[in-house]
């Protein structure tokens, strides 16, 4: 076998006008880096990412759809991130979007449906990420996903038969497959492979675990993305053993490529991150490399024709 060299889609990033002021999470101070948290100094990324610095990073790598997921748009009273996309050129970046709305408003089915009646409108994207130490958490509490107001959002996400994409850590993934068989109509799409945070022998073993778990469920399907974001000292060995595990655990028709972009370029540049996965996926069959770098995403995405 030799590394895929094929049309790629890539399944997961970001784009923002950061003098807009609509994404104050860039503004936050690192915190002290103890467990692999968080994914380092965000000053490089206070900063316009366009389409075109899109376009630059992605350069000869052969992407021909992207999709966009939301970057925490501080204050969206709905539509406000879609709306902005629309005045960019979506010809290939941004193709889909992946929207946010928080689960657990009253008016969520509303602004759900407002949302899913874009043309452009793959997905949803309410992260359930906490983390005890509030420095280090992504959600403001914990136990969303069994909350009941959260959970009559995500029915409403599964009536315009929307995928939801899950973004939380290992401690959580117990809780998120019984999600997945409560919700077994709804197609989860884990983020950045679990979050694989704690790099010890435990966590790590705790991650394979619950990732596994998640696994079981035929309706929980993972984004290999940003596996550079807890591994800043990474080799090609170290994101392979990752890598591997998620793409075996899921298999090639549940496994989504996604840059993570530019999150990502904190720690890799976009062609080199790439080509590890080209490496480590190298003697898989070449059907198999094209599901995880294009198929399954257009499937799942509605990129397909």
């Amino acid at each position: 076998m030799a590394p895929y060299r094929g049309p790629v889609i890539d399944a997961h990033h970001h784009l923002w006008a950061y003098g807009l002021g609509k994404h104050s999470w860039l503004d936050k101070q690192p915190a002290p880096d103890e467990a692999g948290l968080p994914m380092g100094d965000l000053a490089p990324l206070r900063r316009d990412y366009l389409v075109e610095d899109y376009l630059a990073d992605a350069a000869g790598q052969n992407v021909i759809a992207s999709v966009h997921v939301e970057g925490g748009w501080a204050h969206d009273p709905g539509g406000e991130e879609s709306a902005w996309l629309d005045t960019l050129d979506r010809s290939i970046v941004a193709a889909r979007h992946v929207f946010h709305v928080a689960l657990d408003a009253p008016d969520a089915a509303t602004r759900i449906a407002r949302e899913a009646a874009h043309p452009r409108a793959a997905g949803l994207r309410d992260i359930v990420a906490w983390h005890p130490d509030p420095a280090r958490s992504f959600a403001a509490r914990p136990h969303r996903m069994s909350d009941p107001s959260w959970r009559r959002g995500l029915a409403a996400l599964t009536e315009a038969k929307l995928p939801f994409d899950l973004m939380l850590f290992p401690h959580q993934m117990e809780e998120a497959a019984e999600l997945a068989r409560d919700f077994g109509d709804t197609v989860f799409v884990l983020n950045h492979c679990g979050s694989p945070t704690d790099r010890s022998e435990a966590g790590m073993a705790a991650w394979r675990a619950g990732l596994a778990g998640l696994a079981a469920q035929p309706n929980v399907c993972i984004k290999i993305s940003n596996p550079v974001a807890y591994d800043h000292d990474w080799t090609e060995t170290s994101l392979g053993s990752v890598i591997s595990y998620c793409f075996d655990c899921f298999g090639p028709d549940r496994s989504l490529f996604g840059s993570d972009a530019p999150v990502s370029g904190l720690q890799a540049g976009f062609g080199p991150l790439l080509d590890v996965y080209r490496n480590i996926l190298a003697d898989r069959p070449e059907a198999a490399q094209r599901a995880f770098f294009r198929d399954t995403a257009a499937r799942i995405y509605g990129l397909e024709g």
